[in-house]
């Protein structure tokens, strides 16, 4: 299995707009803005099966296996297309919030590449808030074409485990602030974007991972991100083998993380590819 990190940063992504004009404007906190690993785009991940996978109405062939996306927001055009890919054979949104979801509408270039509609995987609550907000995304498709995003809808709970071709997720339930998200857990991996606490629950079901891709937003404790005392807890707590860090804001500059973090964990960047 692969994972393509297509960004790993927090809301406002990381420069944040702001700060005097120029060659390097933003606001970039504590991170260095002359490394490329400190620039961040907003929090976003492509799971990618090993078996040869080849959609039946493509366009043309693609390469690699079954592509699940998770969460597309503001970035996810560019982060595509930084990261050389056309093709994505699923979505899944794990959270309503509008830096997973608002680049909704930029999911009608895959339509184009699949020529059929993109199975789109979200708890009743996230459908509907999608549904209020792209409306249009979610009318009758009369085609031919695809001048809008056309889903196929897939109803999800915290408690099902989804098989896709190569590879199956199991879901469960995370909060974030005043609302809850949906963690993944794919075989020796796993995913928990916005997050602050974890259940027992959730723990159990994370117990054991090899390698965990987990939301580390800043160094001191947050009310709806985790934090790095938090997700080191965590992390001894399920014994994970390799821990990565994403969604990260601007106080959390790669090379100090690197220095000073446990060698099993790590900082994720943009276009990073984790194999397992």
């Amino acid at each position: 299995m692969k994972i393509t990190v297509l960004g790993c940063g927090g809301s406002a992504g990381v420069p944040m707009l702001g700060g005097a004009e120029g060659a390097l404007t933003g606001l970039w906190g504590n991170c260095d803005p002359r490394n490329s690993k400190n620039r961040r785009t907003r929090s976003s991940i492509v799971i990618e099966g090993d078996a040869p996978y080849i959609p039946a109405s493509a366009q043309n062939e693609g390469e690699g296996g079954f592509r699940l996306l998770i969460d597309s927001g503001p970035d996810f055009r560019s982060q595509m297309l930084d990261q050389g890919l056309s093709r994505v054979d699923a979505v899944l949104f794990t959270h309503p919030h509008s830096d997973h979801t608002s680049g909704l509408d930029e999911l009608r270039s895959v339509n184009r590449v699949l020529n059929a509609a993109l199975p789109l995987y979200a708890r009743q609550d996230v459908l509907d808030e999608l549904k209020q907000r792209f409306g249009y995304a979610f009318t009758p498709w009369k085609g031919p074409g695809f001048f809008r995003p056309v889903f196929d809808e897939h109803l999800v709970t915290a408690e099902d485990t989804i098989s896709f071709p190569g590879f199956d997720v199991r879901l469960f339930e995370q909060r974030h602030g005043k609302i809850t998200t949906l963690g993944l857990r794919m075989g020796a991996l796993a995913y928990c974007t916005d997050v602050e606490t974890l259940s027992e629950e959730a723990l159990d079901v994370l117990h054991g991972v090899d390698t965990w891709l987990v939301d580390c937003f800043q160094y001191n404790e947050h009310p709806a991100h985790g934090w790095l005392e938090r997700v080191l807890s965590w992390r001894e707590r399920i014994g994970a083998r390799r821990t990565i860090l994403t969604h990260m804001g601007p106080e959390m500059d790669y090379d100090t993380l690197c220095r000073e973090l446990p060698e099993d964990v790590e900082p994720a960047f943009d276009g990073m590819v984790i194999n397992t």
